[in-house]
């Protein structure tokens, strides 16, 4: 079966500046490189992956165009544009990114940001109509109810916007709720076809996840695949983010143990890997 890991990160602390992990006293604050998984990615059966913007510079896009580049099981990248900057995004698109072959998604990471209404600021809307345009999707990074009310104004401004929810936006795992203001908001967005769930990082989601088990992720898995439905759901590790709950085959495990109980075979394979290739242009395998 093909299974595409939507969303490994890579970085480099001597080539790009990460302002999320200063003073982190775990073991991301370290350079992570592809290298690290590439047994483990074997064993766990990963046909194809897409790395996933980790800053806001074009330091850490070049260093992801890079590994593409030189790593055959990668084929996209979902890089970083200066989307306050609508001339500035043009230019790069028009220059570089149209003209890149591993160029499939954009992000921006709204959850590092003061204002959870950040996509909201006209020239900011102006790059995602591009992005649009364009289609190249987007990732949403929503660790708060306002995140997703904030994507649910995105997708009336930008109707052609296709977009993805990663790591299902952080739903309440930690506390068990069934399933709260994250349900309803989620609910809603089902409804736009152009909104997508990313079934990944669960293992970290909504903090307090030490000693998390594979059925604590399960309810909210199933919610995802019930009102997103089976066409607008893939799956992805986070790694190296995961480590710090699971192994990568073991994030892995948890994700196939699951799906094996919720979905056909026919249904796993649209999920492991055909919605992935669809929503990011990915190469046909």
């Amino acid at each position: 079966m093909m299974i595409a890991d939507t969303h490994v990160h890579v970085w480099d602390l001597e080539r790009a500046e990460y302002p999320w992990l200063e003073n982190d006293t775990s073991i991301l604050n370290n350079t992570w490189q592809i290298e690290q998984i590439s047994d483990e990615r074997k064993k766990a059966g990963i046909t194809t992956g897409v790395l996933v913007q980790a800053s806001g510079n074009m330091e850490d896009t070049g260093l992801m165009l890079d590994v593409a580049y030189k790593t055959d099981w990668i084929s996209g990248v979902v890089g970083w544009l200066p989307l306050s900057e609508p001339a500035t995004t043009g230019q790069l698109l028009e220059d570089r990114f149209l003209k890149e072959k591993y160029f499939k998604g954009v992000r921006h990471q709204i959850h590092d940001e003061k204002d959870p209404q950040w996509l909201l600021q006209p020239a900011v809307i102006e790059s995602l109509k591009m992005l649009a345009v364009c289609n190249i999707p987007f990732d949403i990074v929503a660790v708060l109810p306002a995140h997703i009310e904030t994507a649910l104004k995105v997708a009336e401004y930008v109707p052609g916007l296709k977009m993805v929810f990663d790591h299902l936006s952080q739903p309440p795992i930690a506390s068990k709720e069934r399933f709260g203001k994250w349900g309803e908001l989620m609910k809603e967005a089902s409804t736009h076809k152009n909104f997508h769930a990313k079934i990944s990082g669960l293992g970290t989601a909504s903090g307090s996840f030490q000693n998390r088990k594979e059925e604590d992720s399960k309810p909210y898995i199933e919610f995802a695949l019930q009102y997103f439905g089976t066409d607008r759901c893939f799956c992805g590790s986070d790694w190296p983010v995961s480590m710090l709950a699971n192994t990568y085959t073991g994030t892995w495990q948890v994700y196939k143990n699951i799906l094996h109980e919720l979905l056909t075979e026919k249904e796993r394979e649209v999920v492991f890997y055909n919605n992935a290739q669809r929503f990011y242009n990915l190469p046909i395998s």
